[in-house]
């Protein structure tokens, strides 16, 4: 694998200068911010580093000075948990105040009381506030530290970032994403990048992206109740052609069209399909360093791998489309897309033209058929020029951030059925201890209302 270069985007920096950065008396010490948030503003025992969304119940709702009682709620209208819900203007003034801290903590801004109050009266006129593009690239970067799915985690700070917080509409959110991809691609060297769409505000939902990521394969269902091409996307290919759109060839690897809900200010707006131009998929053809037959399979996948229907939260605000990417790790695609029983299925296929036996486990065929197809993937990418990780490397690169983090005082969750890779498991170093899912914001969440668009099963409005 290449290490994606340390350099900028937009003027961000993306490296890591590797330096510890600590809590400052000034965020939780005698004078600091919260010791200037009234004593009925301020929950009990608190820090600056609580997750945001603890303070302020909503039986209580208490008081806050400058704000007015309450934001006005706008029911059934977004997916985010604040503003847009009836919880009080605490909870959002809070979550905003504790990742102001955080940022200023961390990139030793000095005491960040003047951006809170400023924050604070633009949630007292307007029901939500604005993050300034700095703020914006910081939070996204911690999302991804945040990540407890995640393994290749060593490289969040040099996740690039585009603000694209001006754009609403279906069209530019579909053209704005077919630029992420060629970005992303570039001529192999696959890059981290988020693009960040316009935010949920109240009374006024962003734009929502249906797809589970940018490109994804068609799954087509079949009178016999087979479907070719993907099956984790059937119900969203369904729901394409309902909204027009033909379909493609009907090959196992047609790539499906976005389907965007624009935010334009009509009411109860309907999703739009938007074909993908080629120039913005790259895709690799698999072929196997040892089986020249490999290739007459006609197997392939593409190269960047942009999540593209997770929220976005940070302090408090919702980005509802933000999708993001880094780069592939080879046992992504070949022991779990073309290889579950729900997906591509290819394992029993593959053996068979390998001559093993599949009349019983104890040939491990099953493990075999793993190993080589998951060579194919590795194989191809690095003849393609396209950047993949490897099993084994990205698990040790993860236990290099997870020292890193805690050298800096850091927590850092992880979920181990998610961070062990999905073949020769207990032969990596991370199978070989135990983590703590640490929920920390900002943070890409999965709402259960996206998920569902994303299987084509919500309704033509948002929910």
């Amino acid at each position: 694998m290449r290490d994606f270069p340390r350099g900028t985007g937009q003027g961000e920096r993306c490296g890591d200068d590797g330096s510890a950065r600590r809590p400052t008396p000034w965020a939780e010490g005698p004078g600091g911010w919260l010791d200037r948030v009234p004593a009925g503003r301020r929950d009990r025992g608190a820090t600056p580093t609580a997750p945001p969304y603890a303070g302020g119940s909503r039986r209580t709702q208490p008081s806050v000075p400058g704000l007015g009682g309450r934001l006005t709620p706008v029911p059934g209208r977004s997916d985010a948990p604040t503003p847009h819900d009836d919880s009080p203007p605490y909870a959002l003034l809070r979550a905003a105040a504790e990742f102001l801290t955080l940022r200023h903590t961390e990139e030793r801004l000095g005491d960040p009381a003047r951006r809170i109050a400023a924050a604070r009266a633009e949630i007292a006129e307007t029901g939500t506030y604005r993050h300034t593009t700095e703020e914006l690239a910081f939070g996204a970067r911690v999302a991804w530290r945040n990540a407890n799915r995640c393994i290749g985690r060593l490289y969040w700070r040099s996740l690039c970032v585009r603000d694209r917080r001006d754009v609403r509409t279906a069209e530019d959110v579909a053209e704005a994403s077919a630029d992420h991809l060629r970005e992303a691609a570039g001529e192999g060297r696959i890059r981290a990048l988020i693009t960040v769409f316009a935010p949920d505000r109240p009374g006024s939902p962003g734009p929502r992206i249906w797809n589970e990521q940018l490109i994804r394969y068609a799954g087509y269902a079949r009178p016999d109740g087979g479907v070719t091409g993907d099956p984790r996307n059937a119900g969203l290919t369904a729901l394409a052609r309902r909204l027009g759109w033909p379909g493609g060839p009907g090959t196992p690897f047609d790539v499906l069209p976005l389907v965007i809900q624009g935010a334009d200010g009509k009411p109860d707006e309907q999703p739009r399909w938007f074909t993908l131009p080629k120039d913005a998929v790259l895709e690799v053809e698999l072929a196997h360093p040892e089986y020249t037959w490999w290739r007459s399979l006609g197997l392939r996948w593409h190269a960047v791998p942009a999540l593209a229907n997770m929220c976005l939260e940070i302090g408090g605000i919702c980005y509802p489309a933000a999708p993001f990417n880094g780069w592939y790790m080879g046992t992504e695609i070949g022991a779990r897309n073309l290889a579950d029983t729900d997906r591509y299925n290819l394992l029993p296929y593959l053996a068979d033209r390998l001559g093993l036996d599949t009349r019983t486990d104890r040939s491990l065929w099953k493990d075999r058929v793993l190993v080589e197809l998951n060579r194919s993937v590795l194989h191809s990418f690095d003849r393609a020029g396209v950047t993949v990780a490897d099993h084994h490397t990205e698990s040790r690169r993860f236990l290099t951030h997870l020292g890193r983090e805690e050298r800096k005082g850091r927590r850092v969750g992880a979920d181990w059925s998610w961070i062990v890779p999905p073949i020769s498991g207990s032969a990596t170093p991370v199978f070989h201890r135990t983590y703590e899912t640490v929920e920390q914001h900002p943070a890409y969440v999965h709402h259960p209302e996206a998920r569902a668009r994303a299987l084509g099963e919500a309704g033509g409005t948002l929910v």
